[in-house]
């Protein structure tokens, strides 16, 4: 299971973030964001790549087609693995997208393009009232699912909520990668829509998108290492 937990590599330096990788051997996937990707640039993902990580560079690329295409034609050749684009970039910029990072892979790799759906720091009244949009919640995140799915996307990021229901119309091999995710022993945060990891992993997510519990945990690799027992108990139950 401990290829399905995806570690963000949330801190503001190389050097911290390359602290923390070291901390945790038993780590094989990471989230690059944008803190340390513009603190950085590309080296930590050399880092992790000599180390023989996986990563998910998750830098929410949302512009008009044409610099998203391009945004995605640079990433795909880092040789990640995930990519994110917003899917309010609309059709055409999520069609760019996927095309750019098919005609730009690194020799090897095979980056997968993922869809934001509705980020989980987002509640269903701020939808609603701050950003004016008259669906309900989850009816909002599966429309941005499918149009991912439409636009030849290889999945989408959505909180464990909307998990059951996108799996349920995208179909067993659409990747659903979920933020939002707390042990019931950990502190929420500024997560607006949770779900422990056994239960996102029951309704259907691919990967598990786990911080701070695992993070600012007094033994982050016990932590770690917790998570894991709980999906493993939470698959055979």
């Amino acid at each position: 299971m401990n290829d399905r937990i995806i570690v963000p590599l949330d801190v503001p330096s190389e050097e911290q973030a390359i602290a923390l990788v070291d901390r945790l051997p038993q780590v094989t996937f990471w989230k690059v964001g944008l803190e340390l990707f513009v603190s950085s640039g590309s080296d930590i993902l050399k880092v992790l790549q000599e180390r023989e990580k996986r990563i998910f560079l998750d830098l929410k690329f949302h512009d008009i087609p044409n610099t998203v295409a391009g945004a995605c034609a640079a990433a795909a050749r880092y040789g990640v693995d995930l990519i994110t684009v917003h899917a309010t970039a609309g059709k055409a910029a999520l069609q760019a997208a996927q095309s750019a990072i098919e005609a730009n892979k690194a020799p090897g790799s095979d980056p997968k393009l993922i869809a934001i759906t509705v980020l989980t720091s987002l509640s269903a009244r701020s939808l609603a009232f701050e950003l004016k949009i008259p669906l309900e919640l989850p009816e909002y995140a599966l429309e941005m699912a499918m149009l991912a799915k439409e636009s030849g996307l290889a999945g989408a990021v959505c909180s464990p909520h909307e998990v059951t229901q996108l799996r349920e119309v995208c179909g067993k091999d659409f990747v659903l990668v979920c933020p939002g995710v707390r042990p019931a022993w950990a502190a929420v945060g500024d997560q607006q829509r949770v779900m422990t990891p056994g239960q996102a992993m029951k309704a259907g997510a691919t990967y598990l998108v786990i911080g701070r519990p695992i993070t600012a945990a007094d033994d982050p690799g016990a932590a770690f290492e917790r998570i894991c027992e709980e999906i493993e108990a939470a698959s055979v139950s």
